[in-house]
């Protein structure tokens, strides 16, 4: 399971690099392991860098790294941690696939930071398994494995798979995995070192508050909100919204203009919009699907919806960034 204590020191940690993995993921779940060795005195972990077939791999920022070997080389080691960054959704490769389900079978650790655990899902490697990716990835993942419990936590421990939402909330992962292993008190030494004045547990939220994200804080404006964002695939009529905070529709139109600087309407339609895009970036769903799944009643009028605010048809976007 992972978090045990480790029989032999070093720990040995694999990490898996696909093409436009996430650097500062990558660097937030690496960085606390050398910082544990140099608060501890110890050599508790060492890392060691693979990729598919063995060369080098471009990070989503430019950078290139230079892995140890290919992925068919990293039996034995006791944890597989995948570092997956944009477009993790499109990543296919079955000897890779192959080669992790080889390591599960011998006993490793698998895990996933930032959009691997869609690379995980499509190995087999989550079925039955809780996990959690990035944010903006989690309609699509939902999409995608409907048949996976997938969370908005930070990051997510169960059994031998651990998977964490990227950035750095890998940071966040690791110290709990170095409280697990070696007490709280290195994991608090090596979170100071950081300039991390706290350390967040799983359950912390991915994104901003409301109130921070939107600078309100109007509590009836910020339940409206909070419910718009909870129901962008079956709208809510401004009516029931205002009623279910104690307002009039008319109220409640003059307080998103004043807040906002637009109508309730509007707001809601841009939250399923954006939502709709990330579905179309990051899925292979048909637009009528993506349109259904974000509340419009047909494609039309969704395609009409979309190229008024991205002046572009849901088509359009796909051939663009495809």
């Amino acid at each position: 399971m992972f978090g045990q204590r480790p029989n032999e020191l070093p720990q040995r940690l694999a990490f898996l690099l696909v093409p436009n993995f996430s650097m500062i993921a990558f660097t937030a779940a690496v960085e606390p392991l050398r910082l544990a060795n140099r608060a501890s005195g110890k050599q508790l972990y060492s890392w060691h860098l693979f990729s598919g077939d063995g060369r080098p791999v471009s990070a989503s920022n430019g950078i290139t790294l230079h892995p140890e070997a290919g992925v068919d080389q990293a039996a034995g080691f006791s944890t597989i941690i995948l570092c997956s960054g944009i477009d993790g959704h499109l990543y296919e490769d079955r000897q890779v696939f192959a080669q992790l389900r080889r390591l599960d079978r011998q006993g490793a650790d698998i895990g996933a930071l930032c959009t691997g655990s869609h690379i995980l899902a499509k190995a087999g490697l989550l079925d039955g398994h809780r996990c959690t990716i990035h944010w903006e990835n989690l309609a699509s993942f939902s999409e995608d494995f409907p048949e996976i419990v997938v969370t908005a936590e930070l990051f997510e421990i169960d059994r031998n798979r651990f998977t964490c939402s990227g950035g750095i909330a890998a940071l966040d992962l690791m110290l709990d995995l170095i409280a697990r292993q070696h007490g709280s008190e290195l994991a608090k030494a090596v979170s100071e070192q950081f300039i991390h004045e706290r350390i967040r547990d799983r359950h912390d939220r991915q994104r901003m508050a409301l109130p921070a994200r939107l600078g309100v804080r109007h509590p009836k404006l910020l339940e409206v909100i909070r419910r718009m964002e909870e129901s962008t695939d079956e709208p809510i009529s401004r009516a029931r919204l205002a009623a279910a905070v104690g307002l009039s529709s008319r109220q409640l139109e003059r307080l998103f203009r004043r807040y906002l600087d637009r109508t309730p309407t509007r707001y809601y339609l841009g939250l399923r919009l954006a939502r709709a895009r990330l579905l179309l970036l990051q899925t292979d769903l048909p637009v009528l699907e993506v349109a259904l799944a974000c509340g419009f009643v047909s494609a039309s009028h969704f395609s009409k919806c979309y190229r008024d605010v991205y002046g572009r048809t849901p088509r359009d976007q796909r051939l663009a960034d495809g």
